[in-house]
């Protein structure tokens, strides 16, 4: 990856981090907030693989910790691991299928709530379980398949195609 694709996948991950803070965070429907740094999260993953997903997974997530004063690391640690298991998830099923970018969002929106639940508990936070995985994960669900389309041809048109040769294709058991 050229580094003027590097700091497109910066500006794009600074970008979502600053709008889900301030923008999305304060838009609850039914219970649910859009988690747009997520999708793009994802979305970058599944175009560009598992180590530039994990990348900006950390990178955005430690903004958001920073951002809102959250218990640090926690969010970097969740999308972190949300980007590698999209960008691998990207290389494994093939990243044209139309349905990639959804199944992607469905894992990872409910991994993410479960995890980070999770590790809230681990750490003596006050946290309610019901709130939590009950009340908010259906909406939250909801509206990010509702968002991750056109988040997903947004960051598809922002990060070109890179050559083919750039970039794995498929992956090959060794026996």
């Amino acid at each position: 990856m050229s580094f003027s694709e590097s700091a497109i996948v910066a500006a794009i991950v600074f970008v979502a981090a600053l709008l889900q803070v301030t923008l999305f965070a304060s838009m609850d429907v039914a219970g649910g907030v859009a988690d747009v740094l997520l999708l793009t999260l994802l979305s970058i993953a599944l175009l560009r693989g598992p180590v530039v997903g994990a990348a900006a997974g950390f990178f955005g997530g430690l903004l958001v910790d920073v951002l809102t004063l959250d218990t640090l690391g926690v969010t970097a640690l969740l999308y972190s691991l949300a980007g590698y298991w999209a960008g691998r998830y990207g290389e494994t099923t093939g990243r044209e299928r139309a349905h990639a970018p959804l199944l992607a969002v469905l894992v990872a929106t409910i991994g993410v709530a479960f995890a980070g639940y999770g590790l809230h508990f681990l750490l003596g936070e006050e946290l309610s379980a019901r709130r939590a995985l009950v009340e908010t994960l259906l909406p939250t669900l909801v509206l990010n398949l509702a968002v991750a389309r056109p988040v997903f041809a947004l960051c598809r048109a922002s990060l070109r195609r890179s050559a083919v040769g750039d970039r794995a294709t498929e992956v090959k058991l060794l026996g």
